[in-house]
């Protein structure tokens, strides 16, 4: 008959077991590429919206073999654009990235961050993600009227994203 301690060791085991893979899977980064059409008519993020938990790593990787593309947060700090992230959240600037070039940030605060591409913007090459729970809506109003028309069309709803975790669009 096994004793009580060798049971537990055993439970504990098969439980850490069970647990491993997810926190192997939560310390990988989430990736969203940056692609677009080969005439370069087209250019998109993809996926164009994420569900995250604090913590999580976000790596874009440019796969355009025709474009150059940023990922860089709608914030003051980035060529003056309107803060479209959670106050305290440091914002994050890629510079361009060549095909096949990554960037990454890990991002801490929860809330909505938006985030666009410089040269593409215009295009409406957008994003959004959301980490945790968002405390408030992002900005709308005269904020949102700063933006591109192609941009604010683009950004899928929180609703949207808190519902189906990842969004794409093409």
């Amino acid at each position: 008959m096994p004793s009580r301690r060798h049971v537990l060791q055993i439970g504990g085991g098969i439980l850490a077991g069970l647990a491993s893979p997810r926190l192997l899977f939560a310390s990988e980064p989430i990736e969203i590429r940056m692609q677009g059409k080969a005439d370069g008519s087209h250019v998109w993020f993809d996926p164009i919206g994420l569900h995250v938990e604090p913590g999580q790593t976000i790596r874009w990787i440019n796969l355009d073999p025709g474009n150059s593309h940023t990922a860089t947060a709608y914030h003051p700090k980035n060529f003056d654009h309107p803060l479209r992230m959670p106050e305290g959240a440091e914002p994050w600037n890629s510079d361009y990235l060549l095909p096949s070039e990554t960037f990454a940030v890990t991002l801490k605060v929860e809330g909505v961050y938006d985030f666009f591409c410089i040269p593409h913007e215009h295009a409406g090459m957008v994003g959004r993600i959301i980490v945790g729970r968002p405390g408030s809506p992002p900005p709308g109003g005269s904020v949102a009227q700063a933006l591109p028309d192609l941009a604010l069309q683009a950004f899928p709803s929180v609703d949207e994203i808190i519902q189906r975790g990842i969004v794409r669009r093409t």
